[in-house]
């Protein structure tokens, strides 16, 4: 390809990313069309758009996968897109209020309580969609399993209620904050892309001091969340050290007081 006709591929490329178009391979749209085939297809698009992208696939082959796989037996298979989730993700992004009907543990079912959904997470350890959301009459901050909720409609609240109720949850959330710093150790520097994938599920901010060669990480994280950094914080073992979080600094000391105690002399 000669320089010409790379500056207009680039030309054509760049306008293309401007319009929000973008280009796509054969082997994408087969296997595109082959996804549009699976059952959470139905949950993930809407019918009008999972019709419409059919239409335009309806003369390209779908992937053949019956000779590259041969299924023998699998367990009971548990999808990760949960029908609920589109709907939600509208009233979250929309800060709608809705009439959420759920079940807890116990198997009770609560009905139409009102709820001020403000966050979506996913549990790769348990598989499972959970919803996080604020109690309107409780004044309480609530999860529930994506599972267990019955049903939801939305609810019409006054806008000011709604920005009050916003930053209710901004200060209950503050109040379930901790926050540490932690210095990684100048020797192990060139490690530090591995030391920031150990806390890359936190907020963090990252500060360096060219004076000192040292990177510092300022991590934010729940209350209940401190045993699972301690657990990172010891897998590092002497890449790091906890420079603030009292509660951290003095569990990393009965940590190493305890595993000195087993090799002490009698």
């Amino acid at each position: 390809m000669n320089l010409f006709e790379k500056i207009f591929n680039y030309q054509m490329i760049a306008k293309l990313e401007d319009s929000g178009t973008f280009m796509i391979t054969s082997q994408e749209r087969s296997w595109l069309k082959t996804m549009l085939n699976h059952p959470t297809a139905a949950h993930a698009f809407t019918p009008l758009t999972r019709e419409k992208l059919q239409s335009v696939l309806a003369t390209d082959p779908a992937f053949d996968l019956t000779e590259a796989f041969l299924e023998k037996a699998r367990s009971r298979e548990k999808h990760i897109y949960h029908p609920h989730l589109r709907e939600l993700r509208r009233f979250i992004a929309s800060q709608t209020a809705v009439q959420l009907t759920y079940r807890v543990k116990d198997e009770r079912v609560f009905t139409d309580e009102m709820a001020f959904p403000y966050k979506l997470e996913y549990s790769l350890v348990k598989k499972e969609w959970y919803l996080l959301w604020y109690h309107i009459r409780n004044r309480a901050m609530m999860s529930s399993k994506l599972d267990n909720i019955e049903s939801l409609q939305a609810l019409i609240i006054d806008p000011e209620r709604i920005a009050q109720m916003g930053a209710n949850i901004d200060k209950l959330l503050q109040k379930r904050q901790a926050h540490a710093k932690i210095e990684v150790v100048n020797t192990y520097n060139r490690e530090l892309s591995r030391i920031l994938y150990a806390f890359s599920c936190f907020e963090k901010q990252v500060n360096y001091e060219e004076a000192t060669d040292t990177y510092t990480i300022q991590l934010t994280f729940m209350n209940n969340e401190a045993e699972y950094v301690l657990t990172k914080i010891r897998f590092l073992g002497l890449r790091v050290r906890v420079t603030e979080g009292e509660h951290l600094q003095k569990r990393m000391a009965d940590t190493v007081k305890r595993a000195l105690a087993r090799y002490e002399e009698k």
